[in-house]
């Protein structure tokens, strides 16, 4: 009784605070439904209230793609890549987008070739590729573009898991043949470079057959036409090159001021220096010496006419021989390899721009040094005092473009339109001239419409760029500013010369950045294979500096 008595007090004892939580629902109140194990996310859609429309695809309320196993989109397929092999898509375009995906997820390679029932010969595809790629690197062609080139010739082989890489004199390709087996890897140094665009004009149509399905290019016609590119001569005799270095000072000097004399002096100067660089040449002298003797002759008949006081524009004789020694295809291909990633390559080529540019400097500064001791008084403010006369301007421009063409051993049939969109150049720069525009930003313009017609020229013809934009770049050369730097240190005037020299320098990448931005402004204007998935599947990003 004692027992029942006290637990029915402790029943009736009021529990501790600790007993109940705060949250316990009070006596009478019909508890809620339990929880589930999982927090409501606070994107949940509330009781009640209806499903919205799902939210297109891209936006930043959407559920991932791989958000479920059971809702993973397929895999990653050949076919799941628009390659496109119509004609309106070139190879450059095609491969260019591969080459800037990773490995692992480009499309396996539908060879576009045959192939024996053993499968490609792997050895021989390599030593192919890098063939073409020494022939297009040999040629001045860009890293970017010679990597291309190799990818599509093995590709079209049917090695897909390739890795080109270009150096300035190295040349390597690796090859993958699958998960397990052992990498296959071939390499190959450019000994030589020369300027043929007949010849890279040659090469990059073998490549566009071999990649093309409806042409069959077998492995031994592959090599047949490619020995046959080897051993073709240059279309034009040493005697027209001669010539034509002649008319491309002639006619520089023109452009800079001179008259009927200086444009003779100045054809005569570049011959001689044209042919003694050939000696040295045949002599096997480097390159750099080479320039030091070329430069000398124009400007020993400048310093010449001076000391003995004929009245003609001498400063534009000299001039006149830089303008033809002045290595604007080396500048331009190593801006445009910078630009596009390739900074060894970069590198080596803007070093050796520097180095032929120095060995201009010295043959000038070596002649105009012993003129000065001799008596020559030449006159600095007579350098940039250029006369305004824009019809014969435009015609000395589109003569220096059309030799400047046939020096680069171009085809007749692109020596016009490079001739042409030399002229348009160069009207261009005098117009914002003329309108008080600095001469940096004018030469900037004036080079991206030069880079802008030439590749779209290149397109319309499934050709390299390279003959419809070198040439075109000859008149915007800043023969004047360097020439004018190189007479005021001669003068021991070396604040003024290192500020005209680099001025030249600004003008020369003004030239060369305003070319490789008119090059990709291009790429608006046409219909690049793979830009829908590249929407949903973006390229790797640059560093950006970090």
């Amino acid at each position: 009784m004692a027992e029942a008595e006290g637990s029915g007090s402790e029943d009736r004892k009021p529990k501790s605070d600790e007993a109940h939580s705060a949250f316990t629902p009070p006596p009478g109140m019909a508890p809620e439904a339990p929880e589930e194990d999982q927090p409501t996310s606070e994107f949940a859609v509330p009781d009640g209230m209806a499903a919205q429309v799902p939210e297109p695809e891209g936006s930043a309320f959407a559920a991932p793609a791989t958000y479920s196993a059971h809702q993973s989109p397929p895999a990653y397929v050949p076919g799941g890549f628009p390659v496109s092999r119509m004609k309106e898509s070139p190879w450059q375009d095609r491969m260019r987008t591969m080459l800037r995906m990773p490995v692992d997820v480009r499309p396996v390679a539908e060879p576009v070739q045959r192939q024996s029932e053993a499968g490609p010969a792997v050895g021989r595809v390599l030593d192919l590729t890098l063939r073409i790629g020494e022939l297009l690197l040999a040629g001045g062609e860009g890293a970017e573009d010679v990597e291309a080139a190799m990818f599509a010739v093995a590709r079209s082989y049917g090695l897909d898991r390739c890795e080109p890489t270009v150096t300035f004199t190295m040349l390597s390709v690796t090859h993958q043949p699958s998960l397990v087996d052992h990498p296959v890897s071939a390499s190959r140094t450019v000994r030589r470079r020369g300027t043929d665009y007949t010849r890279l004009a040659a090469v990059f149509r073998l490549v566009d057959d071999i990649s093309a399905p409806e042409v069959d290019v077998s492995l031994e016609e592959a090599y047949r036409r490619l020995a046959e590119i080897r051993r073709n001569r240059h279309p034009y005799p040493t005697w027209v090159l001669t010539a034509a270095a002649g008319l491309l000072a002639g006619a520089a000097s023109i452009l800079v001021g001179g008259g009927v004399t200086v444009f003779f002096c100045a054809a005569l100067g570049a011959v001689l220096g044209d042919r003694l660089a050939w000696f040295c040449a045949g002599r096997g002298l480097p390159e750099f010496y080479q320039f030091v003797v070329a430069a000398m002759p124009p400007a020993a008949i400048g310093v010449a006419l001076k000391i003995a006081q004929i009245d003609v524009r001498a400063s534009a004789v000299i001039t006149g021989g830089l303008f033809a020694l002045l290595p604007g295809r080396a500048l331009v291909a190593a801006v445009q390899d910078g630009l596009t990633g390739y900074y060894i390559t970069a590198s080596a080529r803007l070093l050796e721009v520097m180095y032929l540019f120095i060995g201009i400097i010295s043959g000038v500064l070596v002649v105009i040094y012993v003129g000065l001791q001799f008596g020559a008084q030449p006159n600095p403010d007579e350098v940039l005092q250029i006369p305004s006369r824009p019809v014969i301007q435009i015609l000395a421009s589109m003569v220096l473009v059309f030799t400047f063409a046939i020096l680069l051993q171009q085809e007749w049939s692109t020596v016009t339109i490079v001739t042409l969109n030399g002229a348009v150049a160069w009207v261009t720069f005098g117009a914002l001239r003329a309108a008080e525009l600095p001469p940096v930003p004018s030469t900037a313009i004036a080079a991206g419409l030069v880079g802008l017609f030439g590749q779209l020229f290149s397109r319309y013809r499934f050709a390299s760029a390279l003959p419809y934009v070198t040439a075109a770049i000859g008149p915007l050369l800043p023969g004047s500013a360097t020439y004018y730097g190189l007479l005021s240190i001669a003068e021991n005037r070396l604040d003024t010369g290192l500020a005209s020299l680099t001025n030249a320098a600004a003008i020369a990448l003004a030239i060369a950045v305003g070319v490789n931005l008119g090059s990709e402004t291009s790429r608006l204007f046409m219909r690049i294979p793979g830009a829908q998935s590249a929407a949903k599947r973006r390229a790797a990003k640059r560093t950006r500096g970090f």
